[in-house]
């Protein structure tokens, strides 16, 4: 059974949040999109909901799920929705920076290898609110 993440592509102004991961190790430095796991009882939406008001300080809104299932290496699969602040500045918790990227700063950051394809899936939506 693959472990299941979540993930929001929060979108504001028509730049996208990135999140440094500070923990394990081997993932620390990297870029990704914030979220985590789904705990027992909890829907995907619920878990990503919880998970951005734990990490970022924030209330967000699901928009388009992204994609389907995406492969992070390992038995874990991730699920990303696009999303929008509702109340709060996001404030890294349990990172150790957080970047807004333009569409064009989008490959400034070293995304982690299983969210960088999720990442060229945002971009043309990115670009789309910039036009």
């Amino acid at each position: 059974m693959d472990n299941l993440v979540v993930g929001a592509a929060i979108v504001a102004g028509g730049r996208l949040l990135a999140a440094q991961r500070a923990e394990p190790p081997e993932l620390a430095g990297g870029w990704e999109f914030p979220g985590g796991k789904v705990d027992p009882g909890e829907s995907d939406e619920q878990a990503l909901i919880r998970e951005c008001r734990e990490e970022l300080g924030v209330e967000i809104a699901l928009g388009a799920r992204v994609g389907g299932d995406w492969r992070l290496g390992g038995d874990y699969v991730m699920r990303v929705w696009l999303a929008t602040l509702v109340a709060g500045t996001p404030e890294a918790r349990e990172h150790l920076a957080l970047r807004w990227l333009r569409p064009d700063e989008l490959y400034d950051v070293e995304w982690l290898p299983g969210d960088l394809p999720i990442v060229e899936a945002v971009e043309p939506r990115l670009r789309k609110a910039e036009s």
